[in-house]
């Protein structure tokens, strides 16, 4: 990187840094986007007479990049943005952001970098760069790649060495990376190496109870190290991962100096001043964090708007079928997008009730949606017809049900196709988890906002919305989703007088049971110990495995929980392993 060619000297030491924190929103390689991004905030920073500004993890790239950085032409079109932002900082803040940054040095190579095609002894590092006086002054790379859940850094990054501060204005400032304070062993070596303040940048997902998480680990390093500590995370939705921001600032005492808001983009400031026990943050403005029901909220709808909106889509269309499900998903898309882009269809067959009817229609009134009523009578009966040679005569059974269910894939497709619409598939994690829920049907779309929202959660988030409209949504106030809608019995309405209690135990069971095997991983008779029947047990966990094919060609969808299917759990789908066999 030509970058690196010419440094130049530091200034003279200061006893007082203004920063800013750039809680921003990339787009994973939109070079010319986030660096624009990163312009604006730039600006905002060097009006209010901040020394150095702080961008996330990666910032440049988007997080995470995956394969897309092995890519010779993708790593040299973020040196050119780095560069560029280089060239700022000669009239302006310095800039601390996060890079890839391809070395010359020997490394030690990941065995599973070395593994990808094309990426042999690349000594491609995850790195904070430290950019003033119209060059990069220092490097520095990440120690500890995660390898687990949702990452897998070990597969394109190589591991930094031990790192030791960099000096800016006489100011020896440490830079991890992320896992690098998750545990002792990179913020203890910058403290035992001379680093006075901890800068840390941040590619950290939502999932529930996840500040809390953070703040206990950040917590754990400031008291280790007795050094304060500047937490530095991105904001937004990236396909399932959705990032809430919620940067902080901690004192060496552990006092909390500065609490930016979660789920938004926003540029704070705090001024650290050099006192006679050390470094310490002037308090700033400690924003209030939203509870678990309005931050699992926030997140889908998060997920919902940044995946429709970087990828391009006019908007967005469902199936309202007057349940709780596409209720909730389509209050999230309203809440996302605006009414304007949302488009709801009611797609009746002989079992839809009368109260069915009744209800989506309410809830697209309230929501203030486009809303059509297209009855499939007529397609239901062409197909009937078609394979009547085919099938026996007499009652049908689960292949006519289907069908059912998929004719409404057919034509919301056909919908999504003519307005360039994207469908938005409603499933709930109960539903998806033991199989009810029909491929090429109601799974059918392109992103689920609910897909990792147990039906229980589904209740109490549609509880939730009808109480207050959270902060940055843009639907209604009021009832949106009609009390006919959570109270009701659930039905896919698939047959006559059908419930979901038919064949699945109640929602309050199922989803303790679905937690325990999918979250937990806990034995049948573990599970049996909480008090639940063990037969009802050995169901259900038959038609999780049974149901992993179909998981495994479903949409992506917003991950809120500790264990998501797709990215955090991955089973095989042919499976003969059983607890009790």
């Amino acid at each position: 990187m030509s970058l690196f060619a010419t440094l130049k000297a530091i200034p003279d030491m200061t006893d007082r840094l203004k920063l800013a924190l750039a809680q921003l929103n990339p787009i994973i390689g939109d070079f010319k986007g986030n660096v624009a991004l990163a312009r604006d905030a730039f600006e905002t920073a060097k009006q209010h007479g901040a020394d150095l500004i702080v961008y996330p993890e990666l910032f440049i790239t988007g997080y995470p990049p995956e394969d897309l950085v092995l890519r010779r032409s993708f790593q040299e079109a973020s040196d050119a943005a780095i560069e560029e932002m280089a060239r700022w900082t000669g009239d302006g803040p310095a800039i601390v952001v996060g890079a890839p940054v391809k070395a010359d040095e020997p490394g030690e190579t990941s065995e599973d970098l070395s593994r990808v095609e094309g990426a042999e002894n690349s000594q491609l590092y995850n790195a904070a760069l430290l950019l003033a006086d119209g060059a990069c002054q220092a490097v520095r790379y990440k120690v500890d790649l995660p390898n687990y859940g949702v990452f897998d850094e070990k597969r394109v990054f190589t591991p930094g060495p031990l790192p030791g501060p960099v000096n800016f204005k006489g100011v020896r400032i440490g830079l991890p990376i992320c896992e690098d304070i998750w545990t002792s062993e990179v913020p203890e070596c910058l403290e035992e190496t001379g680093a006075e303040l901890l800068l840390s940048i941040h590619g950290s997902p939502f999932r529930f109870g996840k500040h809390d998480i953070r703040m206990n680990v950040a917590v754990g390093r400031v008291t280790e190290t007795g050094l304060p500590l500047l937490y530095v995370n991105q904001v937004g939705g990236q396909d399932e991962l959705v990032f809430d921001g919620a940067s902080f600032a901690l004192n060496g005492d552990c006092s909390l100096a500065l609490q930016m808001p979660a789920f938004l983009e926003q540029v704070a400031f705090t001024t650290v001043v050099r006192g006679a026990e050390g470094w310490a943050f002037d308090s700033g403005d400690v924003a209030a964090l939203p509870d678990a029901d309005e931050a699992a909220y926030l997140a889908c709808v998060m997920g919902l708007k940044d995946y429709v909106n970087k990828n391009g889509f006019k908007g967005v269309v469902l199936g309202l079928s007057g349940g709780i499900d596409s209720a909730l998903c389509a209050a999230m898309a309203v809440d996302a997008l605006g009414a304007d882009r949302v488009h709801c269809v009611m797609l009746p067959y002989r079992y839809t009730s009368a109260d069915s009817l009744d209800d989506a229609a309410a809830c697209a009134e309230a929501l203030g949606v486009a809303y059509q009523s297209v009855p499939i009578e007529a397609a239901v009966t062409g197909v009937l017809e078609s394979l009547a040679p085919l099938m026996p005569s007499g009652e049908g059974g689960i292949w006519e049900e289907n069908i059912q269910s998929r004719l409404r894939g057919v034509l919301l497709m056909a919908l999504s196709n003519r307005d360039g619409d994207m469908l938005v598939t409603t499933g709930n994690k109960s539903e998806v988890s033991v199989g009810y829920a029909t491929l090429y049907g109601d799974m059918n779309g392109g992103y689920n906002p609910i897909k990792d929202l147990y039906k229980t959660k589904v209740y109490a988030l549609s509880r939730f919305r009808n109480k207050m409209v959270p902060p940055g949504c843009l639907g209604p106030s009021g009832e949106v989703i009609p009390e006919n809608i959570i109270t009701k019995a659930p039905t896919a309405e698939l047959r006559e007088n059908q419930t979901d209690q038919d064949s699945l135990p109640p929602y309050e069971i199922l989803d303790d049971i679905l937690e325990c095997l999918v979250e937990k991983e806990l034995s049948v008779k573990e599970i049996e110990a909480r008090g639940h029947d063990i037969e009802v047990i050995v169901r259900i966990e038959h038609l999780l495995y049974l149901a992993e094919y179909k998981r495994r060609q479903a949409a992506p969808g917003v991950k809120i929980s500790s264990r998501n299917f797709g990215r955090d759990r991955r089973y095989p789908i042919t499976n003969k392993f059983r607890d009790m066999q």
